[in-house]
């Protein structure tokens, strides 16, 4: 087998913890398999284990999304062979050449679709499978305000929540980034003002629903703008972990509705990781959302992926090639 080698965090702090290390990922033990791979995806997530706001031992393997091939599987493993192009979002240790992964955490990939659009598409096209699909069951015509709409999870979850004819207010960072996006209204800026904007387009009803990865910068201006009963769904930090809230706050802002997914408890068994990788899969062959690949990086290049990421100088998706 070549060389392996993987990306790690040696200690949490900024991009520059980031060192390369030679690995033996070693043999497939019962249940799982050995994947070599062609790409990997860059997720905000990454970040967070990095600096520690997730904890994780270190020295810490970083990245979970990845797409390759099976070069060996394990004994009782069924479903899947030496060959087989395959993706998985999984725990950590994907900015590697190669990936011991259970089976039952892998999905395979049709054909019709690159590994580098499956490494670009697996956890931000799940994640924004189950925001618009499982965290509320929107209706044809209702609202939602989606926060970063040009990022990696907004420009898959917009044109996911319009293919199902809900009405999209987008918001961006920049008028370049708003520029870019298609929805029913598309805002840019400060989040002062924000939720005035949305009343006044929703003729002071405000929105149902709140898709917003941003976290504490936008979390006033997200509140603000979600109608009675409607529900504030907060499945990032990208500015940083939001306050200490306040469910009196809640009811007084009209019985607000607060949840903080995370796209694991949304795929924690086999059978809903299938479900919601073919639910993905099927939008990516009809066209309705697409691997929007802004950038590439070497994956030895993992700090300078990092750097841009943070410093919100990338659009769509981004992938590391070993």
């Amino acid at each position: 087998m070549a060389k392996t080698w993987r990306m790690v965090a040696r200690s949490h702090g900024g991009p520059e913890v980031i060192a390369r290390e030679d690995f033996d990922p070693g043999a497939p033990g019962e249940g799982e398999l050995l994947i070599e791979q062609d790409a990997i995806g860059l997720n905000f997530i990454d970040t967070y284990y990095r600096t520690g706001l997730y904890p994780a031992p270190l020295p810490t393997p970083l990245g979970s999304e990845g797409a390759g091939r099976v070069v060996a599987v394990g004994a009782g493993v069924t479903g899947f062979a030496p060959g087989d192009r395959v993706g998985c979002v999984s725990g950590l240790g994907a900015y590697a050449t190669h990936r011991l992964i259970a089976a039952d955490r892998a999905v395979k990939i049709p054909d019709a679709i690159s590994s580098a659009d499956a490494a670009a598409m697996m956890l931000k096209g799940m994640t924004a499978c189950y925001l618009a699909e499982d965290s509320i069951a929107l209706r044809p015509g209702q609202v939602a305000l989606v926060h970063a709409a040009a990022g990696g999870v907004g420009s898959i979850l917009l044109p996911w929540l319009r293919d199902k004819g809900v009405v999209v207010i987008a918001h961006c960072g920049s008028a370049e980034k708003a520029a870019t996006v298609a929805a029913d209204h598309s805002l840019h800026g400060a989040f002062d003002g924000l939720a005035a904007t949305v009343r006044e387009l929703t003729g002071g009803k405000g929105v149902d629903v709140v898709y917003d990865g941003v976290g504490k910068d936008s979390w006033t201006a997200s509140l603000a703008s979600l109608k009675r009963r409607g529900l504030m769904v907060s499945y990032g930090n990208a500015s940083g972990a939001v306050p200490p809230v306040s469910l009196l706050d809640l009811s007084r802002s009209g019985s607000l509705y607060v949840t903080r997914p995370t796209l694991f408890d949304y795929i924690a068994t086999a059978q809903e990781l299938a479900h919601t990788a073919d639910r993905l899969f099927d939008r990516m062959q009809r066209g309705v959302v697409t691997a929007t690949i802004g950038q590439r990086f070497a994956l030895a290049d993992a700090a300078e992926a990092h750097r841009a990421l943070e410093a919100r100088q990338t659009t769509g998706a981004t992938v590391l090639l070993p």
